[in-house]
């Protein structure tokens, strides 16, 4: 099944060797990845950056496990924004979280292993039900993922956005007394990951946007206005490449609706 195309191509997302080494920093200020040392890997990460995801996939799955990172990252990033069919998203995630797998075990401190598996997991759970997902045991590896990472990378941005998530959809999904007592689930924790993602990747629309989801879902109307103007930060903000430019369109989406 052919992938959908990414559609707000900009000149501005495609970069060259030397751009993508020159804006490294501000790109992956949200995972901490390190430039690669390969020339597939450059051009697959000027691939995933121009919104080439499925050639950025491609060509981090050709050169195996030291590709897997912008592979992981290509089919997320597509499958949380561009991909439409439920079965096919649900693959991609499996797919991803069966690959980390063996990273983990060839590359256990390496924090891409256990950031994407937690977010592919993550993001399977809320398609098939949170509720679901938890009698089937995979909150606690969810949550250890993202936990591993940010031991091996206290500055991993991406991953403190998801122990947010986690906190806020096991509250949101059975309160908060069976959410702490069982699964460690705590609001003040769920602020805390937020505000500390949100210190350490400013300009990451993400961030603005899923801690205004998980007010909605923590409190309900009552933060509303604040998740609003979590959603018009995010809207404001210059999306660096193509993911960015989604959840920048996602976040005026979300405003629309309001």
């Amino acid at each position: 099944m052919p992938w959908i195309d990414f559609p707000h191509h900009e000149d501005a997302y495609v970069r060259d060797a030397a751009g993508l080494q020159r804006e490294w920093a501000r790109l992956h200020a949200g995972d901490c990845e390190p430039f690669p040392a390969r020339s597939v890997l450059v051009d697959a990460w000027i691939a995933y950056h121009a919104g080439d995801f499925h050639r950025a996939m491609k060509l981090g799955l050709s050169v195996g496990l030291d590709g897997y990172s912008v592979a992981h990252k290509a089919s997320c990033t597509y499958a949380s924004y561009l991909e439409t069919n439920e079965k096919r998203k649900f693959d991609l995630y499996e797919e991803v979280a069966e690959r980390c797998e063996r990273q983990q075990a060839e590359q256990p401190d390496n924090p891409a292993a256990w950031y994407w598996q937690a977010l592919a997991l993550g993001r399977y759970s809320q398609g098939i039900s949170v509720v679901k997902a938890l009698t089937h045991g995979i909150a606690p590896k969810v949550r250890a993922g993202f936990e591993r990472a940010i031991a091996l990378a206290p500055a991993h941005a991406d991953a403190h956005i998801g122990l947010g998530v986690f906190h806020a959809e096991i509250i949101a999904n059975v309160g908060t007394l069976i959410g702490g007592l069982t699964y460690g689930a705590r609001k003040d924790e769920c602020h805390r990951a937020f505000r500390e993602a949100l210190r350490l990747n400013p300009a990451s629309p993400n961030a603005y946007i899923e801690y205004a989801n998980a007010l909605v879902k923590l409190e309900g109307k009552k933060k509303m206005e604040e998740a609003v103007g979590l959603y018009r930060q995010a809207a404001a903000l210059l999306p660096a490449d193509a993911k960015e430019r989604l959840e920048v369109e996602l976040a005026k989406e979300q405003l629309e609706e309001e």
